[in-house]
């Protein structure tokens, strides 16, 4: 596959440890159709740039931008929570947005605040809420709770995360016939004494775990909310060890709105892709 106009600048940003690559494609550079292959060579970690994800941020007609988000493995994604943190921070260094600023995903418009280093995001209204699903996995029954933060999430509240096998039991719920055709994010959840929660999440097109989820972290503290469990603000440890606070409402039902997802957004570097970085043997 050939791509043109190289080499291409980008920007690396990390969301409480989920990185992002991020390209000004305003100016377009790339073909809609190479989009995919392009961000999962350049997301190779080892090989390229390595990150959880790719941003294109481009011109908009709704909004102040629009993205298109790949995940690591190159499949599309609707909406990324920490991912949309940093996009508004970097459209905001760019020129490209005001500090509080409107763009267009395909999950709907996101509102975003910009504040230094802190970023904070109106997310999408969860939906699909499904509460204590049986899924047999390997034997043994779990029960699991499932809601779309803008994208699939389950939800596995567990005692002990050094009791559980986040890759390989993170795989198998993802690929669950319950949760298919589109599969499901997973994510682990270890309530902590003080009311928060610590999450671990295995993120789907990533196929691994990742160091931070935003929509896993806000589906974790909604769906502890609804059990009982926590009231907003919810702060969420994830599994870099880092901090996300999430604010909503509760409307029953089980429901939510206003649900905010707040947390910092840090430049790494900064560059250009090369040819070479998309070399594959």
């Amino acid at each position: 596959m050939q791509f043109t106009q190289m080499p291409v600048p980008f920007v690396k940003m990390s969301g409480t440890g989920n990185d992002f690559i991020l390209i000004d494609h305003r100016k377009p550079r790339l073909s809609r159709e190479v989009m995919p292959e392009f961000a999962r060579l350049v997301c190779r970690r080892r090989f390229s740039v390595g990150a959880d994800g790719l941003i294109f941020i481009e011109d908009s007609d709704k909004a102040d931008f629009k993205w298109l988000f790949f995940n690591g493995n190159g499949s599309e994604a609707e909406m990324c929570g920490n991912g949309a943190r940093c996009a508004a921070r970097y459209a905001y260094m760019q020129g490209i947005a005001p500090a509080h600023m409107r763009f267009e995903t395909i999950a709907g418009i996101i509102e975003a605040n910009v504040s230094d280093v802190n970023v904070s995001v109106l997310m999408t209204e969860p939906k699909d809420f499904r509460m204590n699903r049986e899924v047999e996995i390997e034997g043994q029954t779990l029960q699991l709770h499932s809601v779309d933060t803008g994208v699939p999430h389950a939800v596995l509240f567990v005692d002990d995360f050094e009791k559980v096998d986040i890759r390989k039991t993170g795989s198998i719920i993802r690929f669950h016939p319950d949760f298919m055709p589109a599969g499901t994010n997973v994510n682990f959840v270890q309530p902590l004494e003080n009311g928060s929660f610590k999450v671990r999440t295995y993120e789907r097109g990533v196929e691994d775990e990742t160091m931070a989820c935003g929509t896993g972290a806000v589906a974790g503290a909604i769906i502890g909310a609804v059990l009982g469990m926590a009231d907003s603000p919810v702060d969420i440890i994830t599994s870099g060890n880092d901090r996300l606070s999430i604010l909503f409402d509760l409307d029953g039902s089980p429901a939510a709105s206003n649900v905010f997802l707040k947390g910092l957004a840090n430049v790494v570097y900064s560059g250009e892709l090369s040819a070479e970085a998309l070399l594959e043997s």
